[in-house]
């Protein structure tokens, strides 16, 4: 048996430099893709939020025949508790105040606080909105979802 020379044991610099660029650019890859997977993930999130808040308002409105003048109104019989906004990190949230009246929203037959002259019963919040700015991969504004 032939007994190896001390300079034929191990790898030669180029085959450790070539090792260390593909690890290199293999780490690029997966770190990209784990920042886009975390954007998309909020994304995720503040859409599922903003469709259960609207579940609960459109609940509120069909027990009540009236919208809720506050988002805390809806706590705890329709929400467990206002969720934070996945991008702001705060549970503050543009609220959409119903506009009796309006073409997209017609006057509701007054109620007995509205015929004895009450006349914000009929208002309260139909819609929110994210307060988060930028877009999102869709290129649709937060705001706007």
């Amino acid at each position: 048996m032939r007994k190896p020379k001390n300079s034929e044991r191990g790898f030669t610099l180029i085959e450790l430099l070539v090792v260390v660029t593909i690890i290199g650019i293999l780490a690029g890859i997966a770190l990209v893709n784990v920042r886009g997977a975390q954007r998309k993930a909020q994304e995720a999130a503040l859409r599922a939020d903003l469709h259960e808040m609207r579940k609960a308002i459109d609940d509120y409105y069909a027990d009540k025949q009236k919208f809720p003048g506050d988002l805390n109104e809806l706590v705890p019989k329709y929400l467990r508790s206002i969720p934070k906004d996945p991008f702001t990190k705060a549970a503050d949230w543009d609220t959409v105040q119903n506009q009796p009246g309006s073409e997209d929203s017609p006057a509701p037959e007054p109620t007995e606080a509205e015929k004895e002259g009450n006349e914000g019963a009929a208002a309260g919040i139909v819609d929110v909105k994210s307060k988060a700015t930028g877009k999102t991969t869709d290129n649709v504004p937060y705001n706007q979802l």
